[in-house]
């Protein structure tokens, strides 16, 4: 099935990551793809650019648009919408990837980390949102999808990194008010991986022992691609990534282990009594 041949995404942070793997499988497909991310030059921590990003969509099939945006300015953003429509007749699709995390508590949080995490996830995601709508209202099969995790207002995931929190909750909160402000007109939802994804910033947080212990992005990406081309009736949903895969027939899991055979760490803010991971992590 090729479900989003044609279909123009707008993917924030698309430039490594789960961003970059939605975008790859949305490619397969021969979409259109604007790549709205910061990183223009090799970054000496961080892989890839949204040169390269485009270079391997275009090589997946797909077309694709890279773009020089900081979501945490509202200019740049409406300057990328506006090229990506001009580019591509339209926007159908808007992936709020983007995202900054700092895990720790209060203290050791400084103000400038704490300003970088709000405006980055949720002020970030309302400002795509916003600039995107107009032209959301008029695709055939509109969709808003958010990277956030599900709300489950527990005191544990506030007391060991109340600033992350907020800032990811506040994405959600946005995912709840846009998918009842827009009924019928958008599908707003939001998405969240079961267990961690070797990413740049797991990387960062926890070293090769906790990429070891994660899964692919592509597990995100397939989700994704299941999510996407549902109709507007499908809104205001908060899928896991593992059991959004399991309703459309996806149950082999071992494929998406980064390192097959090591026990797998949960999530932040997926926690259950039984898992291995905790809480605070």
């Amino acid at each position: 099935m090729t479900l989003l041949a044609g279909k123009v995404l707008f993917i924030t942070g698309a430039s490594r990551g789960i961003g970059l793997a939605i975008a790859m499988r949305a490619a397969r497909d021969g979409a259109k793809i604007a790549i709205a991310a910061k990183t223009v030059e090799p970054h000496a921590k961080l892989p890839g650019t949204i040169y390269t990003a485009a270079e391997a969509i275009r090589q997946a099939g797909g077309e694709a648009l890279p773009i020089p945006c900081d979501v945490r300015f509202a200019e740049q953003i409406d300057a990328a919408v506006a090229t990506t429509v001009e580019a591509f007749g339209g926007i159908d699709v808007c992936v709020n990837n983007a995202s900054a995390i700092s895990l720790t508590q209060t203290a050791e949080t400084s103000v400038k980390v704490f300003d970088l995490m709000n405006q980055i996830n949720y002020r970030g995601a309302w400002l795509t949102a916003r600039a995107c709508l107009p032209h959301l209202l008029r695709a055939s099969v509109p969709h808003i999808l958010n990277i956030s995790p599900p709300l489950h207002l527990k005191p544990v995931w506030f007391g060991a990194h109340t600033a992350y929190t907020i800032a990811k909750y506040n994405m959600s909160l946005l995912t709840l008010g846009l998918a009842d402000e827009f009924r019928g007109r958008v599908a707003v939802n939001s998405l969240w991986p079961q267990t961690i994804i070797a990413t740049a910033a797991i990387q960062m947080l926890g070293g090769t022992q906790m990429v070891q212990q994660s899964r692919k992005p592509e597990i995100m990406a397939d989700a994704a691609y299941s999510i996407l081309p549902e109709g507007r009736q499908c809104t205001g949903n908060f899928f896991i990534d593992e059991a959004r895969l399991s309703t459309v027939g996806i149950h082999d899991f071992a494929q998406y282990a980064y390192a097959p055979g090591n026990d797998l760490r949960t999530d932040l803010f997926i926690y259950s009594p039984g898992t291995q991971a905790s809480p605070a992590w």
